[in-house]
């Protein structure tokens, strides 16, 4: 592998320091001024001149690795500039939406789960193998429930020689599930099988095929794997208590039956029925003391004499903590999958977010909605915290804390509140619930979900409210846009009420509760057309100090202190989003912006390292030959996450070539002339350092194909991945 060359700061040298717990808060960074030399490094001098203007939006590549074609005016090619607008617009889904053919009657169904826009082909066995023989010695089957009406193969040698592709020679042939845990999940389905089967000659003279273990490695939970009901064949139904149900290291696994209960509407939630029960009769006397006549003598007392405290209050949170040391990956459709946080987090990502899930859907217990909430055990570690380092709340204990917050969508109260006490009370391990209130996508905002909500304020405040009363000590946060219109900023009246309540309100009923808010700088109509507005993003900021410090005055008047309508012991986190791409633009953000975080998206998409350069305080300019590695363990850990069978893998496949359409925007910063880069900036047809740094710049998908074929092999005839739109960036939904 090659090594890690990286660009410091010139005043760090000087130094002898590559803290940033310091940045100056001058009107511009000194690496702003930093002018590249060398072909593979930065250089310690500031730049004396340009031998070239920049022109707004191209990156400034350095002329020996431009590739000069006739007539190019500098500017990247139209087909060439990702276009992110056009990416989240088939991500979102809904009910009503999209049908599909049943294979029994013929009919128009309604497709389920995320991502039913999309045709990726089939990618199953030619033969299915029966569950009852698929993790068991080839003598020694599981009884099969079937009996003789079961279409699939019982027999090992037939389904090893005809039933499936050969296998893979990848890995070297080892099957990196079992290399790792010593027991592969996939039994006999997987892909590289023949590394952990053997053949074993009997004293009868027969010959039987078995799985070997090996007990020196971690068990395949890793002692913490919760039991998964997994992903099955097309027409397989599940079955419980088979080997395959169980992935490594995989947290937040809800039983089969419980979704089922869910699903006939057999699991009651105690704690909603009874807020929203009294949600109705108190929605009751304020429409009725707000709707009274003037010369109404009958009703003599106002809302505040007929106030009825709610019947679950606010239980005592876990405190939660933001700061400048704990950099936050963005909750991404499609890409925020277990996998990629999994790797974020190994390269320093300090809080992490499931992929936003739709609360109805959560309720009627969907399997698509709910396997989105799973977690890597790394995820359930505590964030980095520093003592002393800016404002601590009070009672923060950090061992207590983890990294893995749940996000949902919903368009009414009830919604949002009850698939927040199912989310609290069915993951063990959860952060907090984040309401999403930015998401721009048509589907989402015409339901009244996402960046609707900005502009039902009311509404948003008895969500905020109801889902803290419900979810015990899981903190309930929001994120949110400027607001639904350019002309029409609404976010600044939006954090006030989500930090104090109401105006007319906050007097009765106390705060709403809110621990955090999430700001995206920009509006809906905007979407990703212009840059975030960090401007607004440091108003709010500033504001949100003032609320929190009105929050104790409030406390102090208004009738007796309650500390469980306030969060955090009385503070709110305020975080910012957008346009984060380097360690530069993060401490910036921090330090002008005073936002106490900055939450990443699709910076992190295209440069996932970003986490560490944020932790070293300096620019990596990784080799092709590391960001080669960063490919690998994303296949690996998908291999963990959804099998090394047939459709375990080109899951993995499939979610990979997402990634590497992101992954293909990175300029190298050894090929850049100056600093810092830009997430917007696209850049001319250039080359790069090496073979293979050319060819993970490419923007051609058939690239990514044989980028993934290094890992999991040639892609089967049934696989599909065709571009839905000219910039080859493939229908992906960024950062909400």
């Amino acid at each position: 592998m090659e090594s890690q060359e990286t660009a410091k700061r010139p005043q760090e040298e000087a130094n002898g320091s590559t803290d940033h717990q310091n940045i100056p808060n001058g009107d511009e960074p000194a690496l702003k001024k930093i002018k590249l030399d060398g072909p593979s490094s930065v250089s310690d001098v500031p730049a004396q001149s340009s031998p070239r203007p920049r022109v707004k939006g191209v990156a400034p590549i350095k002329a020996e690795y431009l590739i000069f074609v006739p007539g190019q005016t500098g500017k990247p090619a139209e087909d060439e500039v990702a276009d992110d607008d056009a990416a989240e617009g088939q991500r979102a889904r809904e009910p009503q939406e999209a049908t599909q053919t049943s294979k029994k009657d013929g009919k128009r169904k309604k497709q389920k789960g995320q991502n039913k826009d999309r045709d990726f082909g089939t990618f199953s066995d030619a033969k299915r193998l029966c569950n009852s023989v698929a993790w068991t010695p080839e003598f020694s089957p599981r009884p099969c429930k079937h009996g003789d009406r079961c279409n699939a193969l019982h027999d090992l040698r037939q389904y090893l020689k005809e039933g499936r592709r050969p296998d893979l020679a990848t890995f070297g042939g080892k099957c990196p599930v079992w290399a790792k845990y010593g027991k592969c999940p996939s039994g006999w389905r997987c892909l590289f099988v023949r590394s952990h089967m053997d053949e074993i000659k009997h004293t009868d003279g027969r010959s039987e095929l078995v799985l070997l273990e090996n007990t020196t490695k971690q068990s395949p939970d890793g002692g913490k794997g919760e039991k998964d009901e997994g992903k099955k064949e097309e027409g397989e139904e599940e079955e419980e208590g088979e080997m395959g149900d169980v992935k490594p290291g995989v947290v937040n696994v809800v039983p089969a039956r419980i979704k089922f209960d869910l699903a006939k509407k057999r699991l009651r939630l105690e704690k909603s029925d009874r807020y929203l029960e009294w949600l109705a009769k108190d929605t009751e006397r304020l429409t009725r003391h707000y709707h009274k006549q003037k010369n109404d003598t009958d009703e003599a007392n106002d809302y505040r004499a007929q106030y009825v405290e709610p019947p679950l209050k606010p239980s005592e949170k876990r405190r939660i903590y933001f700061g400048r040391e704990t950099p936050v990956l963005a909750p991404l459709t499609t890409q925020g999958n277990l996998p990629f946080r999994r790797l974020c987090v190994e390269l320093g990502a300090q809080v992490t977010y499931s992929e936003m899930a739709l609360g109805l859907p959560l309720l009627q217990g969907q399997k698509a909605d709910w396997t989105l909430m799973r977690a890597h055990e790394i995820e359930t570690t505590p964030p980095r915290f520093v003592p002393g380092n800016g404002s601590i709340v009070r009672d923060y204990d950090n061992s207590r804390d983890l990294k893995f917050g749940a996000q949902i969508a919903a368009s009414v109260p009830w919604v949002a509140i009850k698939a927040a006490e199912a989310l609290s009370r069915f993951l063990p391990h959860l952060r907090l619930i984040d309401l999403n209130c930015g998401c721009p996508v048509d589907a989402v905002y015409k339901s009244g979900a996402g960046s609707a909500l900005l502009d039902a304020q009311s509404k948003l405040e008895r969500m905020i409210r109801g889902m803290n009363a419900v979810s015990g000590e899981v903190p309930i946060t929001a994120k949110i846009r400027m607001g639904v219109r350019d002309d029409r900023h609404t976010a600044h009246k939006l954090v006030e009420r989500l930090a104090l309540g109401g105006e007319d309100m906050r007097s009765v009923v106390g705060a709403p509760g809110c621990a955090a808010v999430t700001l995206h700088g920009r509006t809906r109509q905007q979407r990703y057309t212009k840059a975030a507005d960090w401007g607004y993003i440091a108003e709010c900021a500033a504001l949100i100090k003032q609320f929190n410090d009105k929050a104790d005055s409030l406390a102090d008047t208004i009738r007796e202190a309650d500390e469980s309508t306030l969060p955090n012991g009385g503070k709110m986190y305020f975080l910012g989003n957008g346009d984060c791409y380097s360690h530069v633009d993060y401490f910036e953000h921090i330090d002008k912006a005073k936002v106490d975080s900055v939450m990443i998206g699709r910076g992190a998409i295209v440069k996932p390292w970003i986490f560490e350069e944020i932790e070293k305080g300096q620019y990596l300019d990784k080799s092709s030959s590391e960001r080669l590695t960063y490919i690998e363990k994303f296949a690996r850990y998908g291999m963990e996450a959804w099998g090394s069978d047939e459709l375990g893998l080109n899951y993995t496949r499939r979610f990979l070539l997402e990634f590497l359409s992101f992954f293909c925007r990175y300029v190298p910063v050894g090929l850049l002339e100056h600093l810092p880069p830009s997430l917007n900036d696209r850049p001319p047809a250039y080359r790069g350092r090496d073979d293979l740094e050319t060819l993970l710049a490419s923007k051609n998908y058939k690239d990514w194909i044989k980028i993934s074929e290094m890992f999991l092999g040639p892609a089967p005839p049934g696989f599909k991945f065709q571009p839905k739109h000219k910039s080859n960036s493939y229908e992906l939904e960024a950062e909400g």
